[in-house]
């Protein structure tokens, strides 16, 4: 390090932010912050922050920086973490978890006394990191062009940072010992890690000098190998949940041999005094989403390169070292080069609630933020949405009052909102601990060489019952941190310390404000239900929760099904406010398939599901408009449309196309658009047969004037009368027809007119039998030409029937007695 800070002083002294690259070891998370402070003159007595990913790394920097001053955290280098803090009013040197930094950006966007800010390990590229660093950005960009901003990494993915700040690449070989990486079998299955790691580290105690580290991807995995290791190696684990004390003396230095068995927390920024051998199981946990049910889960997966290489870098930090991969040296080469980053796989409410929060103090789109890469458009708008679910945000996705209160506490959306969600002091202190539970593990959850004994079901308020009494099923450790968390929530909230009493009976409802979209009804099969937000979730049926007709679920697993873990029941006669705030009431029509009636049900409704249902009774002005609904959502079937009825309709069109324009469109869809000449039938009427049973023909007459009606039948009239008879003149073909017999029509010389000769009438010649001869519009033309044909062929089959040679001058014969020679 010490041969690339003159340029790295020299970078920032010119006013220009930094990417640093520098392996484990090389010194750049304590060094660079210190000389710094010693030599940066444009820091006029202002602040440096360096930003950890890290509880543990936050402690484990501050620690080692204080001590290379001769001094202890808190006075010229201070730490925060969301579980403690040393600072005074002394601090220059803050150290801080990317969490707090996110906090205090939006309390104090223009971080008044800070001078420069140093991102740790951004090769991790975590949620918290991405937007913290956009954020400075935005702030350097718009109202701090003073404040330096520096990226470090240990990895050589952290120069594409170099192009998103405008920075240039600073790089340090450091002084990493040589490492010799050995590799083994692959491990048949992510459960035979705890035997072949602790195989592994009696091999390595037994052959080889120094401390050794072990990852491995869980707490659960940790256990199960230190029960394998025995009592008589000396083991320290070290991850996340453990107390500060813990912790640190997992990582302090030791006189004694012995083996650290870490989590991922041990990746970076940790230096684990004396160790020389690193076992790595090359397994880690990460959050996912899951896009078939819309929630985030860990899932085990396989490191990558990246991540391999910087374990193996654990064991070079103070001599020659050695790396035990648990993998075969084909699969290494099988590893993708670096991990995802967190913004391409994770659930992304809480980025959507923290970028609308810093909208509102920033003004800056969202969209519009500089980051490295863009978060998935889909993932983003889910969370979105859920935030207005929340509301947290409006219809706009602008943030509320309530968004900017579930912003300030620092925790997920979804707990947030059942924090704020809480007004009485009980309810505060329920909310508390309920938060804490779902934001630690579950401390009811099954424990190694405990299968088959009492499960602790899915219900959340035995866990609330760990508040007031000990239960020997519950993980101590695990019950600590909930506890301690639970008094962190409360202070957030602004109460004092308070006895941690919960009361059981307000869990449902508060769980309920924050988890509207997982509230699930009861659905048919026992332990079966419906989800709010869509789809299906169980609970085991020798579970209470699976006797529930509603559940307020906050915690599930998938696996092959959805499994609720965590819930609380819900009341369905006395649903909170928070949650009737977010539920629908409507009116819903259907009809009777046996009557034909118009029932209608008033629902309310929450999501997908029904949470009441009952029978409404209809005005009559009620059952008039849904009546009409039903009628415009399909107009030929609801009404009777007889042949009369046709027939009108089309003479009118034939009416408006040519002497009438001015007549109503009677055609199905000029009707359709617009019902109001169908209302007034409807009064009293409450089922469709009474709807059909209209006289559909009189009511479309009474659209037109009685003259209009006149001339309507005068100009195209529904009958033509011939000599001897009547017949009907079909309008609905493509040119209007009369038929008739052959005979019909003697004695008629030419074709009759309709509207003045403005519409075509043609003339559909039958014979005896009523078959068609011959359709004509000229008859007097047809008389003088084909009929000649047409007689001479009719002649023969019916010679009975008179055939004249010349029909126009011809009589048409009587009717018999008794028929009508109309249609």
């Amino acid at each position: 390090m010490t041969v690339i800070l003159p340029e790295f002083l020299a970078t920032l002294d010119a006013g220009s932010n930094a990417v640093l690259v520098a392996p484990p070891g090389a010194g750049k998370t304590t060094v660079t912050p210190l000389t710094l402070l010693a030599e940066a003159s444009w820091l006029e007595g202002q602040k440096i922050i360096l930003v950890e990913p890290r509880r543990v790394a936050v402690r484990g920097a501050a620690a080692r920086m204080a001590s290379t001053l001769g001094e202890k955290p808190g006075g010229t280098v201070g730490f925060r973490t969301r579980t403690d803090s040393a600072v005074s009013a002394r601090t220059r040197i803050e150290v801080v978890t990317e969490g707090l930094l996110l906090r205090r950006l939006l309390a104090d966007p223009l971080l008044d006394g800070v001078g420069a800010i140093l991102f740790d390990e951004v090769h991790e590229r975590s949620l918290d990191l991405d937007a913290a660093l956009a954020f400075c950005l935005d702030i350097q960009r718009e109202m701090r062009p003073d404040l330096r901003i520096v990226a470090m990494s240990a990895t050589p993915d952290g120069r594409a940072f170099t192009t998103l700040m405008q920075a240039p690449l600073i790089e340090s070989e450091g002084r990493q010992y040589p490492i010799d990486i050995r590799h083994t079998r692959d491990i048949p299955h992510p459960r035979d890690l705890p035997a072949v790691c602790a195989n592994a580290i009696r091999t390595a105690l037994a052959q080889e000098e120094g401390d050794i580290l072990a990852f491995l991807p869980g707490v659960s995995e940790i256990r199960r190998t230190q029960a394998f290791l025995g009592e008589d190696v000396p083991v320290f684990p070290l991850h996340g949940e453990q107390t500060t004390e813990d912790q640190d003396r997992a990582i302090a230095p030791s006189t004694q041999r012995r083996v650290v068995l870490a989590t991922s927390i041990a990746e970076t920024s940790v230096t684990v005094s004396g160790v020389r051998i690193v076992v790595d199981g090359g397994l880690r946990r990460a959050p996912r989403l899951d896009a078939n049910t819309g929630l985030s889960r860990l899932e085990t997966l396989r490191i990558s390169r990246a991540t391999a290489t910087q374990r193996a870098g654990r064991a070079g930090r103070q001599a020659p070292g050695i790396a035990i991969h648990l993998w075969s040296e084909a699969t290494q080469r099988s590893l993708r080069p670096q991990d995802a980053p967190e913004i391409l796989v994770a659930d992304l409410t809480d980025f959507a609630l923290v970028t609308a929060a810093w909208r509102d103090v920033m003004g800056t789109d969202p969209d519009t933020l500089p980051l490295l890469d863009a978060p998935p458009a889909g993932v983003l708008a889910a969370g979105r949405e859920l935030l207005r679910e929340l509301g947290a945000l409006d219809d706009g996705d602008r943030i509320t009052e309530l968004g900017r209160r579930m912003a300030s506490l620092g925790t997920h959306p979804r707990l947030a909102a059942m924090l704020c969600a809480a007004r009485t002091l009980p309810e505060q202190v329920t909310a508390a601990c309920l938060a804490a539970l779902l934001e630690e593990r579950d401390p009811l959850r099954p424990r190694p060489n405990t299968r088959g004994g009492p499960s602790a079901g899915a219900d959340i308020r035995t866990r609330l019952a760990l508040f007031e009494r000990d239960d020997p099923r519950a993980d101590r450790t695990s019950v600590f941190h909930i506890r301690q968390s639970a008094k962190r929530f409360l202070r957030r909230m602004g109460g004092r310390d308070l006895p941690l009493l919960p009361l059981p009976d307000y869990a449902g409802a508060l769980l309920a404000a924050g988890f509207p979209d997982r509230v699930a009804q009861a659905a048919g099969e026992m332990g079966r239900f419906r989800l709010a937000g869509g789809g299906s979730a169980r609970v085991s049926a020798n579970d209470p929760l699976a006797r529930e007709k509603l559940l307020a679920g906050a915690a599930f697993h998938t696996r092959t099904a959805t499994e609720i873990t965590l819930a609380a029941p819900l009341d369905p006669a006395n649903l909170p406010a928070t949650l009737l705030e977010r539920t629908r009431e409507q009116v819903e029509t259907s009809l009777d398939g046996t009557s034909g009636r118009i029932i209608a049900r008033r629902r309310l409704r929450l999501g997908m599901l029904v949470l009441r249902d009952r029978n409404e009774e209809l005005t009559p002005e009620e059952a008039q408009t849904l009546l009409l609904q039903q009628v415009a959502s399909d107009l030929t079937a609801t009404l009777d449309w007889t042949d009369a009825v046709r027939q009108f309709q089309a003479r009118i069109a034939h009416a408006r196309r040519t002497y009438a324009s001015y007549l109503p469109d009677l055609s199905d869809e000029g009707l359709s658009a617009s019902l109001g000449w169908l209302e007034p039938y409807l009064a009293g009427c409450d089922r469709l047969a009474q709807v059909r049973a209209l006289d559909l023909l009189s009511i479309l007459r009474a659209r037109l004037e009685y003259a209009d009606l006149a001339d309507l039948d005068r100009n195209l009239p529904p009958r033509l009368v011939l000599k001897a008879s009547t017949h009907d003149i079909d309008y609905t073909t493509p040119v209007p027809t009369v038929s008739a017999r052959a005979q019909a029509f003697y004695g008629t010389a030419r074709t009759p007119l309709l509207a003045n000769g403005q519409v075509t009438l043609q003339c559909a010649l039958l014979s005896p039998a009523g078959r068609p001869q011959a359709i004509t519009a000229d008859l007097a033309g047809f008389w003088k030409g084909s009929w000649a044909d047409m007689r001479r062929d009719m002649r023969g089959r019916y010679p009975k029937h008179d055939w004249p040679e010349d029909p126009a001058t011809a009589e048409p014969p009587k009717p018999r007695p008794g028929r009508s020679g109309s249609r």
